[in-house]
Formats: C-alpha cells, sequence, structure tokens
C-alpha cells in the first residue's frame, strides 16, 4: 500500500470508481461520506457494477465499517463537510465527487474537518484545474490545496487540443462531443418543462445540449483560451 491515506466524499459512480481505481493502485481509502446511502447498500452498490462488472475482490460490512479485501474503511453520513472527521480517519486527501462542493470555499469546508487537500472530481468555478498530461506541472503544492481535475469531456478534449497544438498551433477550432447518457437522464419519454429534448429517453435519443468543455480546455491549456 501507499503512504497516501484518502477520503472520499459522495459514493455514486465516480466515488465507488475512485475506490476501485485506489484499490488497483495500492492507494489507501480510510474514509468514505455519503449522508443519502447507508452502509450495507454500499456494500452492495460496489460489489455489482452494470457498466464495469462485479468486484471480484471481498466486499462486507462490520459495525460502522466498509471491508474490502480485509481493508477497513470507515462510514461517515455527515451532511455538511465541515463536520466530516477525516483527520481523526487519518484522510490526508480527499475526493470530493459529490457534484456540489464545486468552489473553493465550499470544498475547503473539507478542510475543517482535518483534511490536508481536496481534489473535486468536477468542474470548479474558481480551483486551478488540471488534466494530467496536458497541464499537471503547474501544479504548486505549496499554494494549491483545492483542486479541480476538470470534466470527464474536457479530460478526452484537453490532450488531443495539446498534441495538435504543440505540432501545428490552433488558431480557431470547433469540437463537438457525443457524451454517454447519465443518471439524470430519462430511461424512456418524459416531462422535461425547462429543456424539451432532455425529457427523450436517453438510450433511443441522441440529444442535443451545451457543454463548457470548450472553456474549460482554456483553462488548462491558456494559449487556447477562447479559440475553441
Amino acid at each position: 500500500m501507499s503512504d497516501l491515506s484518502v477520503g472520499i466524499n459522495g459514493f455514486g459512480r465516480i466515488g465507488r470508481l475512485v475506490l476501485r481505481a485506489c484499490l488497483q493502485k495500492g492507494i489507501k481509502v480510510v474514509a468514505i461520506n455519503d449522508p443519502f446511502i447507508d452502509l450495507q447498500y454500499m456494500v452492495y452498490m460496489f460489489r455489482y457494477d452494470s457498466t464495469h462488472g462485479r468486484y471480484h475482490g471481498e466486499v462486507s460490512c462490520e459495525g460502522d465499517k466498509f471491508i474490502v479485501d480485509g481493508n477497513a474503511i470507515s462510514v461517515h453520513q455527515c451532511m455538511k463537510p465541515a463536520d466530516i472527521p477525516w483527520g481523526e480517519a487519518g484522510a490526508q486527501y480527499v475526493v470530493e465527487s459529490t457534484g456540489v462542493f464545486l468552489s473553493v470555499e465550499k470544498a475547503s469546508l473539507h478542510l475543517q474537518g482535518g483534511a490536508k487537500r481536496v481534489v473535486v472530481s468536477a468542474p470548479s468555478p474558481d480551483a486551478p484545474m488540471f488534466v494530467m498530461g496536458v497541464n499537471e506541472d503547474k501544479y504548486d503544492p505549496s499554494s494549491m490545496n483545492i483542486v479541480s481535475n476538470a470534466s470527464c469531456t474536457t479530460n478526452c478534449l484537453a490532450p488531443l487540443a495539446k498534441v495538435i497544438h504543440d505540432n501545428f498551433g490552433i488558431e480557431e477550432a470547433l469540437m463537438t462531443t457525443v457524451h454517454a447518457y447519465t443518471a439524470t437522464q430519462k430511461t424512456v419519454d418524459g416531462p422535461s418543462a425547462k429543456a424539451w429534448r432532455d425529457g427523450r429517453g436517453a438510450h433511443a435519443n441522441i440529444i442535443p445540449a451545451s457543454t463548457g468543455a470548450a472553456k474549460a480546455v482554456g483553462k488548462v491549456i491558456p494559449e487556447l483560451n477562447g479559440k475553441l
């Protein structure tokens, strides 16, 4: 196991996959917080995944601990980030994967619970944004304790844009993303008063939507700001 100790806030799609990734890479997860999922349901959701398949290790619960491959992870159900006892659990790094606490101000609440650094798993309005392979060399550990890992689309687009720009130069560009459907969409046609198209069944339609990925690329590659 690595010396890194990680806490996960939000045990949804991203939170569960972060745990899988940490286990694969030997990174120790010491705490999970999710006020909307009880412990037994966490075990069930982690063990069976419709997209990534069953987790083939040992998963169980004992008392208030989530046990995976013999490693005990403390589980909490705090609504407020400042109330989560990250320090008590030994979580130096927190992955903020609720999709709610995106700003530096809100993500910094984890520091009150004892965390040292926070990685936001979504675009942030004001936190430094990094895409691995693109701009991680700009990370300054002395001044950046809250960072954003950008969005899934930005992680796809920015490496391509960097390669093209570094080798040929980009004056202006257009991008299109065809995104997998997500949990916020409808399984069958249903009402969606604010955006009619969004009410269409996700599996049967390609639904036009906006994306902030082009602007986000400008944050991780400043030379391309306003060019996509």
